[in-house]
């Protein structure tokens, strides 16, 4: 494998507290916008986005939905167990049918308090719901993965509902807050339709209807991916080799719809935020293991695109062996998932500009960046501090072009 020897002390760098964004601005778009190309940085408001990108270019947008994903339960002792899902098992791993459901399902999460709460255990809550009192339960099945399954005594209710009225929003631990009733929209792009990330793709927190009305005037071209933004995007490397770091995966759905029309624009790719960089070089090396007969599973491992290859094939070849496969299959809606881990060496396949916020230190998102910008990641993350930036999931924005 091509893997080069990295020093994760080198993707370090000082963000004081302070720069962090707790609160999202009271306008979208009127965050801060770095402008990175051919070397050179220059400092916009986020509506000036809409004169920054080419008019031929096709913007690709991550439409997963942010679910409630943190469910309060209290026992009779008054003890509070906090229960955090992260993704389904039973009856379905797929994300789009466990959230339909109206019946038991299971889901592995995160357990605060977990101490308090013995295998076999129920936990149950009430929730108003549709003029009417719903009582949910929450059984702990495996202390040791962490399954818990999740039942309600209304069959006409689907889990999604449920959990909409019960849950709080999953906002990012270091953000250090309870979420407020304004979170519940500001957490969510405006384009978010597809329920069952934990965490926002926040590089779309900026757009508004009418940057995209602009942009669609202008004739730039949009087109979305669906990944479920998972809570492993938050795990710090704790590894010495971070080629050890277990990488999160997390589930793509994409329609054929999606692949012919990558494969027939001619212009440049622009991906908003780093989930839909991930989805669409995914996507590309999804469709090099069809063509390598590497198998047909939809799982692209954390270190794939790192193997001795060869020559490799234009992303239009790989996305029409997808787009072949499904036509093959007879389906017009593809799910997958990624490990995909992209760090300095990664060459990129699909995209040549991504519109990101400013990452933590020392995290995969900073590799991620340093593999489009070079050494160049340590000036442009300076350049923000020094131009009072704010930082993190609800901070400004960059548009950096590889």
């Amino acid at each position: 494998m091509n893997i080069p020897k990295i020093d994760l002390k080198a993707y370090e760098y000082t963000l004081p507290e302070e720069r962090i964004a707790k609160f999202p601005l009271e306008k979208r778009d009127s965050s801060k916008l770095l402008h990175y190309k051919n070397e050179q940085i220059e400092h916009f408001s986020f509506s000036d986005i809409t004169k920054l990108l080419p008019s031929d270019c096709l913007l690709v947008y991550n439409n997963t939905k942010v679910i409630p994903a943190r469910l309060i339960f209290q026992k009779e002792t008054g003890a509070k167990i906090e229960i955090f899902l992260l993704q389904p098992i039973s009856p379905t791993t797929v994300i789009p049918e466990i959230m339909l459901a109206t019946f038991p399902v299971i889901w592995e999460t995160m357990i605060g308090n977990a101490k308090k709460w013995k295998n076999g255990e129920i936990l149950k809550g009430k929730v108003q719901l549709q003029n009417q009192v719903v009582i949910i339960s929450a059984k702990l099945l495996d202390r040791e993965k962490k399954h818990v399954e999740f039942s309600w005594d209304n069959s006409e209710i689907a889990f999604v509902d449920l959990i909409e009225a019960c849950g709080e929003i999953p906002l990012p631990p270091y953000l250090n807050r309870k979420p407020t009733e304004e979170d519940k929209s500001r957490y969510q792009t405006i384009y978010s339709e597809k329920e069952g990330a934990v965490a926002a793709p926040t590089a779309g927190l900026h757009f508004t209807d009418e940057i995209l009305e602009k942009l669609k005037e202008k004739g730039v071209q949009t087109e979305h991916v669906t990944l479920h933004v998972s809570a492993g995007t938050f795990q710090p490397i704790k590894s010495e080799k971070i080629t050890e770091h277990p990488m999160h995966s997390e589930q793509i759905h994409i329609e054929i719809g999606t692949i012919k029309n990558l494969i027939e624009h001619t212009g440049e790719i622009v991906a908003v935020g780093t989930t839909s960089i991930r989805t669409l070089e995914s996507l590309y090396w999804y469709g090099v293991m069809l063509l390598r007969n590497d198998g047909e599973e939809f799982l692209v491992p954390k270190l794939y695109p790192y193997g001795n290859f060869g020559e490799l094939p234009e992303y239009k070849s790989s996305f029409k062996a997808i787009a072949n496969k499904m036509e093959e299959k007879g389906i017009t809606s593809l799910i997958g998932s990624t490990e995909i881990f992209i760090f300095p060496s990664y060459e990129f396949k699909v995209v040549k500009g991504l519109i990101t916020n400013f990452h933590q230190p020392g995290s995969t998102l900073i590799l991620l960046i340093a593999s489009i910008l070079g050494e160049k990641w340590k000036e442009v993350y300076l350049e923000a501090l020094q131009n009072d930036y704010r930082f993190l999931s609800y901070g400004d924005s960059s548009l950096l072009w590889i």
